[in-house]
């Protein structure tokens, strides 16, 4: 499985219209941002076509172990993002 990177969808977005990229960039940004303080203010962003994605929170732990000197941890609650597919992404991954 390949990645594409933020690059990329600007390139893909730059061959397939008449903006310029940089354009396309400050449009990203302005949308990354607007979704960052989103999720900083415990809101969910639903996206038609795409999915949800949501905040939740996750249970702490107090038997967590850090992996490099197998000290014992405790890791509070904390929120984090999920991403739920919406019908027609599923339906769209469903055909490979």
């Amino acid at each position: 499985m390949t990645k594409i990177t933020r690059t990329d969808i600007i390139e893909q977005i730059y061959a397939n219209s008449s903006v310029q990229k940089k354009d396309i960039k400050t449009v990203l940004d302005l949308l990354e941002d607007s979704m960052k303080n989103a999720f900083a203010e415990g809101k969910n962003i639903e996206w038609r076509g795409l999915g949800c994605f949501e905040v939740r929170k996750r249970k702490g732990c107090d038997n967590a172990r850090n992996p490099k000197t197998g000290e014992k941890l405790s890791v509070g609650e904390r929120n984090t993002v999920f991403f739920r597919p919406g019908a027609e992404l599923k339906s769209l991954l469903g055909k490979n």
